[in-house]
């Protein structure tokens, strides 16, 4: 699969402000592959795709990326074996703690996507307070997915709008796509325009089934824990390629 076609000394340099996507979003696939090719555990994986988070989120704030959403655990990960999930718990501890002042003075907003408060109180308490701790910046946003499924973020919305229908508060015939769109967890986000999936696989795995409705969507086959900013440059420039209808001609 080779879906970069911008020469590899244009990469980075290619792509003008007009072309750059506002919001990209990433499934962040491969870092148990990555660890089997190396025959180390699969927490090793996990460690090599924390160090990749940090990079891609870096990159896609030098590059002028408005929004960056990455897909670290969705609502089917609580199906893996227990200590993986623990692993996993553990990395993000870790990557708050370490990675909190760099967010705060890179004036970064972290925000949170999907039913965290599922997590233990502990790590509930720590999201919240990088939530809060950056709440007061006004430049790129770093929005990670935790406990996250569109198919329950979507029926979730449902389910309010039908309760304030039974209670009279909303007439279901002026129900649209722009309100029904309001009331996601990113209703306050610029639109999605390139949703990416690493290691090869190619399927949405019930990320922003919604958003994604007029993305550009790219699969590559790098595995998550190699996926850099040279990576993201060139995924960027393939979208810069691409020519966005949005069903017109």
């Amino acid at each position: 699969m080779r879906p970069f076609a911008a020469p590899a000394a244009d990469r980075a340099t290619a792509v003008g402000a007009e072309v750059l996507p506002r919001h990209v979003a990433i499934i962040m696939d491969g870092n148990g592959r990555w660890a089997k090719k190396r025959h180390l555990p699969r927490i090793a994986g996990h460690r090599q795709g924390i160090e990749a988070v940090r990079r891609v989120a870096r990159a896609a704030r030098a590059l002028g990326i408005e929004a960056l959403t990455l897909y670290a655990f969705s609502s089917e990960n609580w199906r893996r074996p227990e200590e993986e999930v623990s692993d996993l718990m553990g990395l993000l501890r870790l990557f708050i703690r370490s990675d909190l002042e760099e967010l705060v003075r890179d004036n970064v907003r972290l925000r949170i996507i999907g039913d965290y408060r599922r997590f233990t109180p502990d790590l509930v308490e720590l999201l919240d307070n990088a939530v809060a701790r950056t709440a007061v910046n006004d430049g790129p946003i770093l929005v990670i997915a935790l406990n996250y499924g569109a198919q329950a973020e979507i029926a979730a919305v449902a389910r309010r709008m039908a309760e304030r229908a039974r209670d009279g508060l909303l007439d279901p015939s002026v129900i649209d796509e722009t309100m029904f769109e309001g009331e996601l967890e990113t209703h306050d986000l610029p639109p999605l325009d390139l949703l990416i999936r690493t290691s090869g696989e190619v399927r949405l795995s019930n990320f922003l089934l919604w958003q994604a409705a007029y993305a550009e969507l790219l699969f590559v086959d790098t595995l998550w824990p190699e996926f850099d900013g040279d990576t993201l440059a060139q995924a960027i420039a393939a979208f810069a390629q691409r020519q966005r209808r949005f069903g017109g001609l």
